[in-house]
């Protein structure tokens, strides 16, 4: 498999050297693919990864790849979008990877070891193409048993042929296919085959460290061969349907840009790994606030007799050095079912807060609130908190549906004399109060005690002050409200503190 067979390349494999137009065309090409993905590429970048690739064989497909790799990715979170928008834009295409074609080759072995059921397929024509499906069987088993490569990715194109139901034209997702295919290859009774030959030639049981990394051993070659069977299903959409319709379809959002409210299970996981340098980035912004305030009282034993060394002028005052205190976090978040995705988001972020400040409490609402920072407390394990706080906090006041009005009320009766200059409040919530009662003085007699109120609405700003949203009224009383539907935007929420 080499990049050279790859649509457009033969020219430019000739034109390297002076990186011609026709490699040119396709970089640029990939660029565009990229940005389309998402991906910050700059002007320099690009012009680093041309200058890349005259240092690299064309040929060499992984070497090209880790080349663009190098000098296009910023960042760890971007390298699936673009090895997804790699493989598909230099995927292999032609006559041989269309849908309906009926010939599939598999890989030539050695006399020694070539299979009764391999040469029967070769008799009878096709190179593999009339393997009944026990003979296909052995062939896929014989392909992990070796760890050949080469013979997994045949096994991966005769089981993509013959199992997927892969259609000209047909709308369906390369994950159905997918699915198709390993359900018929029934991988973990190979799995469990290929562990039970390993103890009979043995002899002597294995130690379970061995059995452990035998079945480690065999589950990284099942893992290659369903990237293999990915992979030539790829390439045969590709070749029915085009590069820039694949592209669209297997395009998926950076984890910046993944919306809290429609986050899957997957997503939401690598949301939480990115939600701790922004809290630490939180921290340092108002640390920075902090630092740079303004100075203490003038100290003036200091000061005169610093002015001896001006001849008793007093022309460097000196004050005396403030002692700021570290600041005081509350956050309050709904967690009605309106916010149901973005309130398991909240519960990691305030998670995470709490590590980063020294006094952060916590409350959550929905029509009644709660503090919870006791559950926060000790806690190893974010699970186990949002658990409790899903069990135990006590928010439910009449129906559970949103009510900020009340819930600002408890809040302000049980705790508004807690708040105080070095207090910062951030409100995490839709706005959304089912025509209840607004309640707006609490936030503006809020503000008027903390150091600042903002308030983060997860919903888009088109959103806002429709239906039953009041965010508007709210807004004229904090210190800014914020659409933070990602973590780009939450990001940009962290940069404004600055």
């Amino acid at each position: 498999m080499s990049v050279s067979e790859s649509a457009g390349f033969d020219d430019a494999v000739a034109t390297q050297e002076g990186i011609g137009d026709p490699i040119l065309d396709l970089l640029n090409g990939f660029i565009v693919q990229l940005r389309a993905a998402g991906l910050p590429v700059s002007l320099t970048e690009n012009l680093d990864a041309m200058e890349a690739v005259k240092h690299v064989p064309l040929g060499d497909r992984q070497t090209f790849k880790y080349a663009l790799a190098a000098t296009l990715v910023k960042h760890h979170n971007h390298w699936k979008a673009f090895e997804t928008v790699f493989e598909v834009y230099f995927s292999l295409r032609g006559d041989e990877f269309s849908i309906g074609d009926d010939t599939v080759e598999l890989p030539e072995m050695d006399d020694d070891e070539q299979q009764g059921e391999q040469a029967s397929g070769d008799q009878q024509g096709g190179g593999g193409d009339n393997l009944s499906p026990e003979e296909l069987a052995e062939m896929l088993y014989q392909s992990l048993m070796r760890g050949d490569q080469q013979m997994m990715r045949g096994v991966a194109r005769q089981a993509v042929k013959r199992y997927a139901g892969m259609e000209p034209g047909r709308p369906v997702g390369g994950t159905y296919y997918l699915y198709r295919t390993l359900r018929n290859l029934d991988l973990d009774g190979v799995l469990e085959r290929l562990l039970e030959q390993e103890q009979n030639e043995e002899g002597d049981a294995p130690s379970d460290f061995e059995q452990r990394l035998q079945r480690d051993e065999y589950q990284s070659r099942i893992d290659s061969l369903q990237k293999e069977i990915e992979a030539e299903i790829r390439r045969r959409l590709v070749a029915d349907r085009g590069v820039e319709a694949m592209a669209k379809t297997l395009r998926k959002p950076l984890p910046e840009d993944v919306d809290f409210m429609h986050a899957s299970r997957e997503e939401m996981a690598s949301l939480r790994k990115a939600i701790y340098p922004l809290t630490r980035k939180l921290a340092a912004r108002l640390q920075r606030k902090r630092r740079h305030g303004r100075k203490g009282p003038l100290d003036f034993r200091r000061t005169v007799r610093a002015s001896l060394s001006y001849g008793g002028v007093p022309a460097e005052p000196k004050f005396r050095n403030p002692r700021p205190h570290k600041p005081e976090i509350f956050v309050i978040a709904d967690i009605s079912g309106s916010v149901a995705a973005f309130a398991r988001f909240t519960l990691h972020l305030v998670y995470a807060i709490s590590g980063q400040f020294s006094k952060v409490r916590s409350f959550v609402f929905i029509d009644g609130l709660d503090e919870v920072t006791h559950m926060f407390e000790g806690v190893e394990d974010i699970n186990e908190a949002v658990h409790r706080v899903n069990t135990e906090a006590d928010v439910v006041w009449v129906d559970g549906h949103s009510d900020y009005g009340h819930a600002l009320q408890v809040f302000w009766e049980k705790y508004g004399n807690d708040i105080g200059p070095r207090t910062s409040i951030m409100i995490l919530g839709d706005a959304r109060n089912n025509y209840h009662a607004s309640e707006s003085w609490i936030i503006k007699a809020m503000n008027d005690k903390a150091r600042a109120v903002h308030w983060l609405n997860p919903e888009p700003n088109s959103y806002w002050d429709t239906g039953d949203s009041i965010v508007g009224e709210y807004a004229q009383h904090c210190d800014g409200t914020f659409e933070v539907r990602n973590l780009r935007q939450l990001e940009g929420f962290v940069d404004h503190l600055a």
